[in-house]
């Protein structure tokens, strides 16, 4: 009998190693083929700005990518890492299971069939590095669990501090751990953990007092919608099972949450499983929740149902035939993709795969050597340093768009009255002269001299919800400071571009109305660090309702930054 043991062991595992191997060249070959999507084009920016933190996501996947372009400076080498970490995950998720001797045929139906591990095979993004340290962290865990050592707790210390640093979403894993096991509290050894995560952690934590919390600010307070949209709650369950298979989805849930807790492993992966899926649908009241930001509870889910299968004597009969079908979806879009066929070119998100090569080629031999300004949020103007392998396109922030990086990173101090070549995605009448037509799109163009912008300046305020009554003059303590390493002056008095102080308020995504500041801003002068206080006054709107109001600095011809937080003004 242990002989047969043995030998069966060996037969799973090399099934397993052959799989993983199909696997890895599957990722690799989209990950060569595709274009960056936006976000991986950021994220590249990102590594050429090593830091501690930026203003999305802590810096794990900016190491990722750093080391894979250091390789090689191509799609591959950007997603290298990423293509490794996703075998390297399953091989883990395999290991885990092993106690429970499940099943290795079921194993990769299962991890075949979950549409999400496909999509995060090849793209990278703070989900990577977060989902590889998740399932390091589960196997770690499962041993400290039996076995009380000072080691394991030293592995599983550095291995929080990891989780922290690749994103946020690390908090919900750690809390519903401890929420299994709270008989952790009484180790030694688990006060070893959080004194390690937490030490490894303050550079981190630094930064973002440097900057101002500006990760702390986006993510609980910009990203929130201040109405309740019901589409956003009716969408995330089915998004979450379309992550998990477009055909086996739904019964890979009801089996993960019909597993029998016969031991503290499995009651962690149940609460973590379902305690991540329900926060984000409680999240849904306050805003969007895309379907990827659920990741990290797909490695309990699969560990749960095949711990299910085992429990009940195996996987049922059809679903094999399901998962086949299931699998046959996904292939099929995949090939779609990287072939480029049909709707790959047209729709959503996919669209952003192709074609941008040769904007960007387009846009360089146009603009030469010059610096590119565009205002269409941080994807395209990354996607353009990327592809020409420069930091010469800045992305200029919007009364209708966020903060990005962009408003932390150096490219502003850059384009100071220098002559830039402006790109918009909309005509400008009397301004954009010339056009680039390619299958990505149409953009608009033309120069612009002597450019002046503020976009790095903050305006904060005393509060931010305020209420007023309908045409109600409301003054608001503006405290501004100075946050570039050279002087400023809102004085127009040489420079070709006036400067502009308003007051943007917007009901819903309508724009309601700008109201400009009266002459006095026009005497601040700033050293470097250097603040002061304004006095601006808003009239309210006529009607009643509520609005959002932020404050902007605009330098003609750009249409205005983004220099404050949004502020809740309701009119009563």
């Amino acid at each position: 009998m242990p002989g047969n043991t043995v030998n069966n062991s060996f037969r799973s595992d090399k099934i397993i190693l052959y799989f993983l191997l199909f696997w890895t060249v599957l990722n690799a070959i989209q990950a060569y083929t595709l274009e960056l999507q936006g976000d991986e084009a950021y994220y590249w920016l990102y590594s050429k700005y090593l830091a501690w933190g930026y203003f999305d996501h802590p810096p794990m996947v900016a190491l990722f990518i750093r080391i894979g372009d250091s390789i090689i400076h191509n799609e591959l080498g950007l997603r290298l890492l990423t293509v490794l970490t996703s075998s390297a995950s399953i091989y883990i998720l395999w290991l885990i299971l092993k106690k429970y001797a499940v099943d290795p045929i079921a194993f990769i139906l299962v991890i075949f069939g979950i549409f999400i591990f496909h999509i995060y095979g090849f793209t990278t993004t703070p989900d990577v590095p977060l989902f590889f340290f998740t399932v390091l962290f589960y196997f770690f865990y499962q041993q400290y669990i039996d076995t009380d050592k000072w080691g394991l707790a030293v592995i599983l210390g550095i291995i929080v501090a990891c989780l922290f640093y690749s994103k946020y979403n690390a908090v919900l894993l750690i809390g519903f751990t401890l929420l299994a096991n709270i008989k952790l509290l009484k180790r030694a050894s688990f006060w070893l953990i959080v004194l390690l995560a937490g030490v490894f952690y303050i550079p981190h934590i630094l930064w973002q007092v440097q900057h101002g919390y500006p990760s702390v600010n986006y993510h609980l307070f910009e990203r929130s919608a201040n109405v309740y949209d019901f589409t956003n709650t009716f969408s995330y369950l089915p998004g979450q099972l379309l992550m998990a298979g477009p055909l086996i989805g739904w019964f890979l849930f009801y089996r993960a949450f019909t597993t029998h807790v016969k031991d503290a492993f499995i009651r962690c992966l149940l609460v973590n499983c379902a305690g991540t899926l329900i926060f984000f649908f409680i999240s849904s009241i306050k805003g969007e929740v895309q379907p990827h930001w659920t990741f990290i509870l797909f490695a309990p889910l699969v560990m749960l149902v095949l711990i299910n299968f085992k429990q009940t004597g195996g996987r049922p009969k059809w679903f094999l035939p399901l998962a086949l079908i299931n699998l046959s979806i996904i292939i099929a879009v995949r090939f779609i993709v990287i072939a480029g066929f049909g709707f790959a070119k047209t729709y959503g998100h996919l669209k952003s795969y192709y074609g941008f090569k040769d904007w960007a080629y387009a846009v360089k031999q146009k603009a030469g050597n010059a610096y590119v300004v565009m205002n269409e949020g941080f994807q395209n103007p990354s996607k353009y340093d990327y592809y020409t392998n420069s930091l010469k396109c800045f992305a200029y922030d919007t009364w209708y768009y966020r903060r990005t990086q962009f408003d932390i990173w150096p490219m502003e101090d850059s384009i100071q009255h220098k002559r830039v070549y402006y790109l918009t995605y909309y005509r400008i009448n009397g301004l954009t002269t010339d056009s680039i037509k390619m299958a990505a799109g149409t953009w608009y163009s033309c120069w612009v001299d002597d450019v002046r912008t503020y976009q790095k300046v903050n305006f904060e305020t005393t509060s931010y919800n305020v209420t007023a009554s309908p045409g109600q003059k409301a003054a608001f303590d503006l405290i501004v400071t100075n946050p570039y390493n050279y002087p400023i002056s809102f004085s127009d008095k040489g420079y070709l571009h006036p400067v502009i102080l308003q007051a943007c308020l917007f009901k819903g995504s309508d724009f309601v109305n700008a109201q400009t500041a009266e002459n006095s801003y026009k005497n601040i002068v700033l050293k470097p660090g250097e603040s002061t206080h304004y006095i601006f006054t808003v009239i309210a709107p006529l009607e009643k309702g509520n609005y959002d109001l932020l404050f902007s600095l605009r330098t003609e011809p750009l249409p205005g930054s983004k220099n404050s937080r949004i502020i809740n003004l309701t009119i009563k």
